[in-house]
């Protein structure tokens, strides 16, 4: 059997952070935590990392709203423990992962990026390159 390198997850560990990033959701959407900082805040899940041997997952969310991003997180992680016995009614594992809470930074990056991407001086050298070429030898 052929190694993995050290990026490279399985298909099993892939396919167990997607089900519980959906389980998570559903969990966080019927709002049955009890704490006044993740009441009436919509959170996204946006991935689950689990690690090889699935005993930790690190849980990427953000607030709809985008706001109180460090005190969601903070309850989150707080609330980890209830929401991993809430997983454990759902998910059949023989060890449910300890959960760990993190922003998604991911759509900051996507935004300098396209910010980068129509920056006036990006776009003069683009358009430099996709410039068409004058046709020669049209004389009337």
């Amino acid at each position: 059997m052929a190694k993995r390198s050290s990026g490279e997850r399985s298909v099993r560990v892939l396919r167990v952070g997607e089900n519980i990033r959906h389980v998570l959701a559903d969990v966080l959407r019927r709002d049955i935590v009890r704490d006044k900082d993740l009441f009436g805040v919509s959170i996204t899940v946006t991935e689950v990392n689990a690690s090889p041997d699935l005993k930790n997952a690190t849980v990427y969310v953000l607030p709809l709203s985008g706001a109180n991003q460090d005190v969601v997180v903070a309850a989150l992680n707080k609330n980890a423990g209830f929401l991993r016995g809430q997983l454990s009614k759902t998910i059949q594992l023989k060890y449910m992962p300890k959960l760990h809470f993190s922003i998604d930074r991911s759509f900051d990056e996507a935004g300098k990026m396209n910010a980068l991407f129509n920056d006036p001086r990006v776009q003069q050298d683009l358009g430099a390159d996709e410039a068409p070429e004058a046709e020669d030898g049209d004389e009337g």
